[in-house]
């Protein structure tokens, strides 16, 4: 059985995937306290889905994503460039990061249309 967890969801994540969202909380700023089911696949889709536009820096995805502990995000993070879900690319001194096509596949799996 998969257990629920309360976690911070970005406001368009939790529209986009509220199958996910078993009770919305307060919203804090951007994101709303949630509890939600599948935790990790959440956690997955909501670093996925700020990538679906221009490439973002470490620090811009971290923020977005809304995933509270680094050590999580970074867990999510390599998962998601080992899977070539994500595209890592060093310019200059910054690290960009972007969706790739099957990235994209993934993210789609699971929008609502």
């Amino acid at each position: 059985m998969i257990q629920a967890g309360l976690t911070y969801v970005p406001v368009d994540v939790a529209d986009q995937f509220h199958d996910f969202i078993v009770r919305r909380d307060e919203q804090v700023l951007d994101a709303v306290k949630a509890k939600t089911r599948n935790y990790s696949t959440l956690s997955l889709l909501k670093l996925l889905y700020q990538l679906r536009g221009p490439p973002l820096t470490y620090t811009d995805l971290y923020t977005k994503s809304s995933i509270r502990q680094k050590r999580s995000f970074m867990n999510y993070l390599s998962l998601c460039v080992e899977y070539k879900f994500v595209k890592k690319e060093s310019v200059d001194i910054y690290v960009f990061y972007s969706l790739t096509e099957k990235g994209r596949i993934m993210l789609n799996l699971f929008m609502e249309k």
